[in-house]
């Protein structure tokens, strides 16, 4: 666990202007690779440190904190404390692999200068700053923030110039949006942003009254990524690797980010159809090294484990009644017994 020090300076002044965003990096390995660079999504509250070290065991180049209210975290250093946590092992390459890796943090907010300063605060423990455009939620659209943004490409663009200008040149400034019903409204919105100097855009092929249950446009997706010369991310829809690859194939996109898909199956960017059980024992380690509060571990093992096999409704009910991490550790090496007992993961320091 690292705190942050909301007196250090802005990381924007003095630094050389001619080092690219870290991000972009990834992105041009992922090019050579010939694939799509794989995100975890943002998601509020299930995205927290111990979800983002699995992840990054199973093939995921860039994760993302929970969506974080900007004036919440500049002005309230428990708000910092609950909102983030990381460690050094989240950035640095995978052992097995050498991978890179790399942390962005989403923030909600409506105020240049408020963005601005959490964008500061965060700085020195991530790669980047996102400002979220694009959740529908009801609560978000009366307090101006998420998918209130798509009607105001002026604004988004004054925000990303102010983080832009407190952060160093080697760290990204993002935004994730949704699409207008006028497509042409979007892509006006977007070249607008894209002057303001964001590093990437995330796009999701929905509109903002569109539910889950309809299906992303990817046509919309590859239409946009004509009129952006920054990285486009997609976004909706990806739950298996095979999805990914369509997704990529049918966007033209230089990345693809999945969302809920995570939650059902964290290892799904590295070819698993179901979570293996390697990944919830790794899950637990990680838990229990970084702690985060039961009801949060609870629902991270119920997601994964719901397709494996055995796990019906009285097995469902017995992982929800776990009264603690070691019930719930009891109860995981009992239903999914393995011969050496213990799963290694790398040297975390989550003091």
């Amino acid at each position: 666990m690292v705190a942050i020090d909301e007196n250090a300076p802005g990381n924007g002044d003095g630094e050389s202007a001619d080092v690219a965003p870290r991000v972009l990096e990834l992105f041009k390995d992922a090019r050579k690779d010939g694939r799509p660079l794989n995100i975890c999504a943002p998601m509020v509250r299930y995205r927290k440190l111990p979800f983002r070290l699995l992840v990054r065991d199973y093939g995921v180049d860039i994760a993302y904190t929970p969506m974080i209210l900007a004036h919440e975290f500049i002005r309230s250093c428990i708000a910092r404390d609950s909102d983030f946590t990381t460690c050094p092992l989240e950035r640095q390459p995978t052992a097995s692999d050498g991978r890179q890796h790399a942390l962005i943090a989403q923030f909600a907010s409506s105020e240049p200068l408020e963005f601005a300063r959490a964008a500061e605060l965060i700085a020195p423990r991530v790669d980047g700053v996102d400002l979220n455009c694009g959740c529908p939620q009801s609560w978000a659209l009366k307090d101006g923030i998420g998918c209130s943004l798509m009607s105001n490409p002026s604004l988004v663009a004054e925000m990303v110039r102010a983080a832009r200008g407190r952060l160093s040149s080697g760290q990204s400034v993002s935004v994730k949006i949704r699409i207008h019903k006028d497509l042409d409204q979007t892509v006006q919105w977007v070249k607008e942003v894209e002057a303001a100097g964001v590093t990437f855009i995330t796009v999701h092929g929905r509109t903002r009254s569109q539910r889950s249950s309809t299906a992303p446009d990817y046509a919309a997706i590859r239409e946009l990524k004509k009129h952006v010369n920054v990285p486009l991310v997609a976004n909706g829809d990806a739950y298996t690797s095979t999805n990914v690859r369509k997704i990529a194939q049918l966007t033209g996109a230089d990345g693809v980010m999945a969302a809920r898909g995570m939650l059902e199956n964290p290892a799904l960017f590295a070819g698993y159809a179901v979570t293996p059980t390697e990944a919830v024992r790794r899950f637990l380690e990680y838990a229990i090294r970084c702690p985060i509060p039961l009801p949060l571990v609870l629902h991270h093992i119920s997601e994964m484990t719901a397709r494996m096999e055995g796990m019906g409704k009285r097995e469902r009910k017995r992982l929800m009644e776990c009264r603690d991490l070691v019930d719930l550790v009891i109860y995981v090496e009992e239903k999914w017994v393995v011969d050496d007992g213990k799963v290694e993961v790398d040297d975390v320091d989550c003091r």
